[in-house]
């Protein structure tokens, strides 16, 4: 495993994290279906095992589910790894999600995922979305005072703009960014990669695989039997006519990995750290 500095901080993170969104399970809008929380917890200590280093969460995942799974999972270990959490997602008694940067909904919120998650710091708070647009500021301030509490120790944001970043930097530095990015969304290419790079902010991608698209292991057949609680249903890369595009381009990367006697996944994970990469 190789690892390397995030942005300005001195987190040394390892090239590939393991994320939770699929561990929060169902009972949300984005859920993943039924998940055995057992099998999850031993999920994260074969990463570790492995050489991953830090474990990605969301307050929404599961409505707190995730977190709660990562922080059973901690209990069980001598030495933690490194803690990313996000804020700023709820979810309505309609069952609709909707975003608050509000002060006192970021602080609550930080206060909940430090109980779920059982530990005394976070070590990269990130703000989940950047909506309302016209509460950025609060919420970003209300970063910094938890870092200043010693509550968190790195600030970041996720799927943020540049001019958003901009106006987070004028206040406090931005440790890191969390975009989406695969072969199927390629957005931060075109000038988000350059900004953090020329402006020391770590960028840590979500969705390389494309919530399993580019493990290899979906076919058609799987697709259609997705339970009703998992959002890929509903999700056009896996919908006509975008699913048999998608499908093609996985037996193509297919044929290329096994030609190189790697997988689907290592294949594409590759491909992702290769063209995130931009000279800070």
């Amino acid at each position: 495993m190789r690892y390397k500095k995030l942005g300005y901080s001195d987190l040394n993170l390892s090239v590939i994290g393991l994320g939770t969104w699929a561990m929060g399970g169902e009972g949300w809008k984005y859920g993943w279906g039924p998940q055995d929380d057992r099998q999850s917890v031993n999920t994260i200590y074969r990463a570790l095992d492995l050489g991953v280093n830090w474990i990605d969460t969301a307050a929404v995942y599961g409505l707190g589910h995730a977190e709660e799974v990562v922080g059973k999972a901690l209990k069980g270990l001598s030495e933690r790894p490194i803690i990313a959490t996000k804020c700023g997602r709820k979810q309505n008694a309609a069952g609709e999600l909707y975003s608050e940067l509000k002060k006192q909904s970021i602080i609550k919120e930080a206060e909940d995922s430090l109980r779920r998650l059982g530990v005394e710091a976070i070590d990269l708070y990130q703000i989940h979305w950047p909506k309302p647009d016209e509460d950025i500021e609060e919420g970003w301030e209300a970063v910094v005072q938890l870092i200043e509490q010693g509550k968190v120790r790195y600030g970041g944001v996720s799927n943020f703009s540049v001019g958003q970043m901009q106006r987070c930097q004028a206040i406090y530095p931005v440790a890191s960014l969390q975009p989406p990015y695969s072969m199927l969304v390629r957005d931060i290419e075109s000038e988000i990669l350059d900004y953090c790079g020329a402006n020391d902010i770590g960028v840590i991608c979500y969705s390389p695989l494309y919530k399993g698209m580019f493990t290899g292991a979906f076919s058609r057949e799987r697709i259609a039997n997705l339970p009703d609680s998992d959002h890929r249903k509903n999700d056009p890369h896996f919908q006509e006519p975008e699913l048999t595009a998608n499908l093609q381009l996985v037996d193509g990367l297919a044929k290329i990995a096994a030609a190189r006697g790697v997988t689907v996944a290592q294949l594409t994970l590759a491909w992702s750290l290769r063209m995130a990469q931009r000279p800070g």
